[in-house]
């Protein structure tokens, strides 16, 4: 009772209603359930979001970064394996009718819904208010027409912030299949197989915990150079040792400051750190080779620093303003595409 009214709920009666309907059980019965569901069990529900959503562009964007073993995109479906504590499971996310995404859920610990709830939300983007960001880049004309053809754009989050920082560093200077080629080939090495009755087809592997990758000689692999190899070894030490290093910061500015003292993270990877872990709407990675390319007029892209001038008028949203420039982009469009004929 006290919980259902600090949640907002005028009675007891609503909120045992609600937990009915998203649930298909009343509290108690998912209480005496015990803690541990059997395997293969799930648990499906409905997450609202503001429309319009771009469900197209997201999954593209996912699309393009599944990690083999770790994630797929079939058809409509994005589908991912999944980590919280000790425990690992799937969890499987469509678009549905009625400004909803329908979530499949398939984890031993139920007491873990809410944790593995507000990641999805957080990955899918759904608090945006698409309307008033749309409004407001569309001042500029070049953006206008970017978010005419692509309305309710997100800005896709990160599952985990140490598997965001991993995938940003071994992105650094090479294309993203090549990227996604070398994080697949990290998650066999160091990932742990899902437990029998959990696997499905194409999930079979948890992306590498920081304590399983710190002190490893991932140099050693020969997988890629060796000093991005020792800064993936340095950021799993850094997560171990504070598993809150990616939490929420104070400020944009002071997340970039603190982001950009760990090794092997400059200011493009901890601007799209900001963007995709910690959920900062004003993060923008104004080095990024693609926004220039976007913004190119008569082929003489602006500088970084142009870029920066430029998306002054885009605050507080330039992190919207990125994923537009991004979508618009013949060359990412291209690999989407390319993507999209191998799978």
């Amino acid at each position: 009772g006290e919980v259902a009214l600090a949640a907002g709920f005028g009675s007891v009666r609503r909120f045992n209603e609600t937990f009915q309907r998203l649930y298909n059980r009343p509290p108690l019965a998912l209480r005496r359930r015990g803690v541990r569901e059997p395997a293969g069990e799930s648990i499906r529900l409905h997450l609202r979001y503001k429309p319009p959503y771009d469900w197209d562009g997201l999954l593209d964007f996912l699309r393009l970064r599944a990690i083999p073993g770790v994630e797929t995109v079939v058809g409509d479906t994005y589908s991912r394996t999944i980590t919280v504590g000790e425990e690992a499971g799937t969890l499987s996310v469509t678009h549905a009718s009625g400004n909803r995404l329908a979530v499949e859920v398939r984890f031993p610990k139920l007491t873990a819904l809410p944790t593995i709830l507000a990641r999805v939300r957080r990955v899918f983007d759904l608090s945006a208010d698409p309307l008033q960001i749309g409004e407001h880049l569309s001042v500029d004309p070049a953006l206008a027409a970017m978010v005419a053809a692509r309305p309710g754009l997100r800005v896709p989050g990160a599952w985990d912030g140490f598997e965001l920082a991993v995938r940003a560093i071994l992105g650094q200077q090479i294309t993203v299949p090549a990227a996604v080629k070398l994080a697949g080939r990290l998650a066999a090495e160091y990932g742990e197989p899902l437990a029998e009755g959990w696997a499905r087809p194409g999930l079979t592997l948890t992306f590498p915990q920081a304590a399983r990758m710190a002190g490893e000689d991932i140099a050693g692999l020969g997988l890629m150079p060796g000093a991005r190899a020792r800064a993936i070894g340095s950021i799993a030490a850094a997560v171990h040792a504070d598993p809150a290093l990616f939490g929420p910061q104070a400020s944009l500015e002071e997340a970039v400051i603190r982001l950009r003292a760990l090794p092997g993270i400059g200011e493009w990877t901890a601007q799209y750190i900001a963007m995709r872990q910690l959920r900062e709407p004003d993060a923008f990675p104004a080095a990024d080779i693609g926004l220039m390319r976007a913004l190119e007029v008569d082929g003489v892209r602006p500088s970084p620093a142009e870029l920066l001038s430029r998306a002054e008028r885009w605050r507080p949203w330039r992190a919207y303003a990125a994923l537009h420039l991004w979508a618009s982009d013949t060359v990412v469009l291209k690999a989407i595409a390319d993507a999209k004929r191998a799978a």
